[in-house]
């Protein structure tokens, strides 16, 4: 009933503004026979562009009024600091290959330009791989035919950014994952479509010349609720499923929400059932849909069953989808796939392989965890990943191979990977009972990690960020940070101030600086010598940088060996190293008597030593705490800087202790509770007791710490909530869903401001333009809408209020705070132009620097992040911090 009384009042709002829009064509009919994209592309560029730059805009074409409203000329030069005589002009391409059908179309081509006009060469011995990034964009036609709108699916290979009709679409997908196409109907004729292209060294290479290949596809569609890609679901295990979660993707093609009631199970001995009661889909929507499976009987290998649905119009009621899943069997010691909740609510999967009958174990009863994170664009259930560690079955470890959710690790193993790796770990003890194993038991608290590529980077951040959970660390081949990997040297200029708060936002990536955590942790470091891919200087860096920090550790290079070969991950050096601290396992880092913990985001750092950091002064600034201790006396000593709040486990002794030089009486600790110690306002350190710590809307802390990307610590599907009475919001509200599932496998629910708000765990993104933005629920929130929408005004640190007017364009996204630890994301702009402009910020891909509050001016769509009207950070009672910027 619910579910209808709210599609009644959105059916009313669709058929006002038709939200999946039918784009018009230069025709009413069209003579063609096939579907097809152009063969010849309009392509105008090379232009600058930084390292994940273009989410902020910085395209220098918007000066001229952008790409789209410019006409093919020859003629006509382009300022370019990337040519000779510094400009461009328009040139013509053909597709490479080309394909076109009744129903079907497809387009690709390479873009390159010449290094006799652009001296890439020159310019990449001047300033790295960063000299081989650029923008450009190309314009071809898609044709449809007939005399009647035709639903699509659009794939957008390497792309990050298209406009079809002169209406824009921003996210693409850049890293080819073909998860979230655009749902799109077009009626008969021609369609402009112009496409944004940004060639990435990281996703694209750094050998060779710089080109780039993209490519479009299009496939027609139903109309109704369609299954995307394969079945998730676990393997059988000795006759047993691992697992009794899984999951569907499911995208509405139509242009009516669609409302998935039931589902009815076609095999014999099987049930699967919705994990929600019912599961709404917008027109155009795709998401993930979790089920749980379980089955009678050791010999099935195939699930089928039909989803039962309706539209929201109730006319077509009981409409099925047939859905098939294979099952896999695979011998408990073998590598198998685990499904297992998110903490963001949707199903994801890890690769398991428990500890074999005879590995070295000597008498303990639970072994430790190996976790084994892949590289980027590669998937954890793949051999190469999968079967990696194969040659040291017997160490005495589960050995684990999380996904991160996606095959680049959902955001490089940092807030979204990494909440998967710790729900993969957690996961270990339902799988024990789900398959009656009776083997060694699991500490979940006790790992050995290890990576290789950007794995290699994910074990430097799960080292860093985890040090007493960790017995050792084996990074291989991986780079420290993205801004050391490939620079941010060609970002458009800007001002010190704000390139110094996108600097911070990603400082909690930046592992070079956060090397002191690893002190007391044995390290084996391996690359190749040969690596083309992730420059030795990483691991070298990184071995000096620990030696700095007080801790000499093994550093492995192989001659001439290249990034990858196989037995990477299982070299001599590797298997002694497994070895030593495996068979049998050792404990994790020992009592230290002086250690350094630095930590940048309290939010995602977990404690060293028994002692953890819970709250900073200032946000921008890394937060510093030394320790050192006489254990016969139970006394210790600890000095801070820019420490807000701390927290001593029940396991540290704490009779005397004094911080920064005053001696704080603390009493005894019992060892069955954490002590709380934070800063007064007298600049005295007073002992608090955790749970007795402020929960209140207005003290920020835990999951709500850490910038825009904080979002990405939901604990539920996120919710997206826009005002019906605009379907540019809608269109907004639809992107971002998309981008989240394309580049997270994230779920998402989106809803209209007129259905009141049902209680949920998860974070909300709030899309609005004009005056449609309700006042924040927390009082004296420091960002305000101005009386009708009239523009944007913020308290400063010193309480004076800066306003912003939207004469020239105004567009915002900030975060807000919910009860619970949740966060809302606002993404408002003061027209349809600058709402687009603002969800461009939305967390999508790594790298792009989000503080936690940004406006931009109109000029951001050239100068990017110089075109920032005001930028900065909120405080630990969600105030605007003295480091923030205002123009």
């Amino acid at each position: 009933m619910r579910f209808l009384q709210q599609s009644a009042r959105f059916v009313s709002f669709l058929q006002e503004v038709e939200p999946l829009a039918v784009l018009r064509g230069s025709m009413s009919q069209s003579a063609a026979s096939t579907v097809s994209f152009s063969k010849a592309w309009q392509v105008l560029g090379p232009f600058q562009i930084g390292t994940r730059e273009a989410s902020w805009g910085a395209d220098p074409l918007e000066h001229e009024g952008g790409f789209r409203s410019l006409n093919f000329d020859p003629t006509r030069r382009f300022y370019s600091s990337l040519a000779k005589d510094a400009s461009v002009t328009w040139t013509s391409i053909d597709a490479d290959n080309w394909e076109e059908g009744p129903s079907n179309a497809q387009a690709s081509f390479t873009i390159g330009f010449p290094n006799s006009n652009h001296n890439w060469t020159f310019l990449q011995d001047v300033y790295g791989w960063p000299a081989l990034q650029y923008q450009a964009w190309a314009r071809g036609e898609i044709t449809v035919p007939g005399d009647s709108p035709m639903s699509f699916r659009l794939y957008t290979d390497q792309v990050l950014e298209y406009w079809i009709d002169k209406i824009p679409y921003f996210g693409g997908d850049y890293y080819m994952y073909r998860r979230a196409p655009l749902n799109i109907v077009l009626e008969p004729g021609s369609h402009r479509i112009d496409v944004r292209l940004v060639r990435d060294v990281r996703s694209m290479g750094g050998i060779g010349g710089p080109t780039m290949s993209p490519t479009l596809q299009l496939n027609s569609t139903s109309g109704n609720l369609e299954k995307l890609g394969e079945m998730l679901v676990s393997d059988m295990v000795d006759g047993r499923l691992a697992s009794s979660l899984a999951s569907v993707s499911l995208s509405n093609t139509g242009t009516l929400p669609i409302e998935i009631t039931d589902t009815s199970t076609q095999t014999k001995g099987a049930n699967i059932y919705l994990i929600h009661s019912s599961v709404v889909l917008l027109a155009g929507q795709t998401k993930p849909v979790s089920l749980l499976l379980s089955l009678q009987g050791t010999n099935v290998t195939t699930v089928e069953f039909d989803f039962l649905y309706k539209s929201s119009n109730g006319t077509e009621a009981g409409k099925r989808l047939n859905v098939k899943g294979q099952l896999k069997s695979k011998s408990v010691y073998d590598p198998h796939k685990v499904v297992f909740m998110h903490p963001g609510g949707m199903a994801s999967y890890a690769m398991l392989r428990p500890p074999a009958q005879n590995a070295t174990c000597g008498s303990t009863t639970v072994a430790p965890i190996l976790l084994q994170l892949h590289g980027a664009g590669v998937e954890a259930e793949s051999d190469m990943v999968a079967h990696s560690l194969d040659p040291v079955s017997d160490i005495c470890a589960w050995a684990l191979f999380p996904t991160g959710s996606t095959a680049w690790s959902g955001d490089d193993w940092h807030n979204w990977g990494f909440s998967d790796v710790e729900a993969a770990v957690h996961s270990i003890p339902e799988w024990i009972k789900s398959t009656g194993w009776t083997g060694l038991g699991v500490d979940v608290n006790k790992w050995l990690v290890s990576g290789h590529s950007n794995g290699g980077q994910g074990t430097w951040y799960t080292l860093l960020h985890r040090p007493d959970k960790i017995i050792a660390a084996a990074p291989v081949s991986g780079y420290l940070s993205i801004q050391g990997y490939v620079p941010y040297h060609l970002w458009q200029p800007a001002d010190p101030r704000k390139t110094a708060i996108l600097e911070a936002s990603l400082g909690s990536y930046k592992h070079e600086l956060l090397v002191s955590n690893a002190k007391g942790i044995p390290v084996q470091q391996q690359h190749g010598g040969g690596d083309d891919n992730v420059p030795t200087y990483h691991s070298r860096l990184m071995n000096q940088r620990l030696f700095l920090a007080g801790w000499e550790t093994p550093y492995n290079e192989i001659p001439d060996s290249p990034h990858y070969f196989d037995g990477v991950m299982t070299t001599d050096a590797l298997k002694a190293f497994y070895a030593a601290h495996l068979s049998p396992p050792k404990q994790v880092q020992p009592n230290m008597t002086e250690f350094e913990l630095v930590v940048a985001n309290p939010g995602d750092t977990g404690s060293k030593g028994g002692i953890r950091i819970t709250q900073l002064m200032e946000p921008s600034q890394f937060g510093k705490l030394t320790f050192s201790s006489d254990q016969e006396s139970c006394s210790f000593e600890l000095t801070t800087s820019n420490i807000l709040e701390f927290e001593i486990q029940g396991s540290v002794c704490t009779p005397r202790i004094s911080i920064d030089g005053a001696a704080i009486p603390v009493g005894a600790n019992t060892g069955n509770g954490s002590k709380a110690l934070r800063l007064g306002n007298d600049w005295q350190w007073q002992v608090v007791d955790p749970k007795q710590t402020s929960t209140s809307l207005g003290d920020r802390r835990g999951r709500q710490l850490g910038g825009l990307v904080a979002i990405l610590k939901t604990q539920g599907p996120f919710r997206i909530i826009f005002s019906d009475e605009s379907d540019a919001a809608f269109r907004v509200a639809l992107q971002v869903s998309r981008n989240l599932y394309q580049y997270f496998a994230a779920d998402s629910n989106i809803v209209t401001t007129s259905i009141p708000q049902e209680t949920h765990s998860g974070n909300d993104i709030f899309v609005a333009i004009g005056d449609k933005l309700p006042e924040s629920e927390l009082d004296l929130f420091p960002i305000m809408l101005m009386p009708g929408g009239s523009g944007l005004s913020v308290r400063d640190a010193s309480g004076r209020i800066r306003s912003y007017s939207p004469r020239d364009g105004l567009a915002a996204v900030f975060l807000r705070p919910l009860p619970d630890e949740r966060l809302q994301v606002v993404v408002w702009g003061s027209s349809t132009e600058d709402l687009e402009k603002a969800a461009r910020l939305v967390p999508m891909v790594t790298g792009v620097g989000q503080p936690d509050f940004i406006i931009l001016g109109k000029s951001s769509a050239w100068k990017g992040v110089d075109g920032a009207l005001a930028m900065g950070f909120f405080d630990s009672r969600w105030k605007v911090t003295g480091s923030s910027f205002f123009s």
